[in-house]
């Protein structure tokens, strides 16, 4: 199972914008690189917090709702960054839209840069033939806040091309993450999906993680 070289990249896989390797002073890296695609994080994160409006947060894959989330864009507060409360997560999206060829999977492995800050990034593989941007998780596992910075490099995409085409791709099954548009809260097959349209957070809920992250002398992100 080969992995894609830059040419082929360019030749294979849809990736829009697609942005060339060179140097950025100043800026997390992204673009294609000799063996892989680096994708930058878009402007619109949720920040994971525990200070709901309705009692004791439960971290719970079949009913993750928009509540457990601070949302914030980066579009909005006009600052260049957001902030990760220590040992918490944020999702967020792609800057790029891609799609995987039918005899192609990519792995998501995280960026140095972020790394050696104790910052994990998390994708699970992308199928043939998936479509969308990505979401993605960072998880900050210091014991410090951490700065995530928008429209700049994230983590890179490894294609590895198969000797043989899939017999069923991500799209023959209409896996429930196909096409989507931007970050996309987790979702299991015959479970109502939660209310993934909301914008903004509640104020109650904004209000408790203001409360929350004063307690670890954070500022409250994108109020300033």
């Amino acid at each position: 199972m080969p992995v894609l070289s830059d040419t082929q990249i360019r030749e294979l896989v849809h990736i829009e914008p697609f942005a060339s390797n060179e140097k950025r002073p100043g800026a997390v890296s992204f673009g294609v690189s000799s063996y892989g695609y680096d994708v930058r994080v878009g402007t619109r994160f949720k920040i994971f917090t525990n200070a709901t409006s309705g009692g004791t947060a439960v971290v719970d894959p079949k009913n993750f709702t928009n509540d457990l989330f601070l949302t914030i864009d980066t579009v909005e507060t006009g600052r260049d960054h957001i902030i990760i409360p220590p040992n918490s997560f944020a999702l967020a999206e792609t800057v790029e839209t891609i799609h995987v060829p039918r005899d192609v999977l990519a792995i998501c492995v995280g960026k140095s840069t972020y790394a050696r800050c104790g910052i994990i990034v998390n994708v699970t593989p992308l199928e043939p033939e998936w479509r969308g941007k990505v979401t993605i998780e960072i998880s900050n596992t210091t014991p410090l806040p951490a700065k995530i910075y928008a429209n700049e490099g994230i983590a890179q995409m490894v294609f590895l091309k198969a000797d043989r085409v899939c017999a069923t791709s991500y799209a023959d099954k209409r896996g429930k993450y196909q096409d989507q548009a931007g970050l996309t809260l987790p979702m299991v097959d015959g479970i109502s999906a939660p209310n993934h349209s909301q914008a903004t957070t509640p104020p109650v809920q904004s209000h408790l993680l203001q409360s929350h992250l004063s307690q670890s002398h954070l500022s409250p992100v994108g109020t300033h």
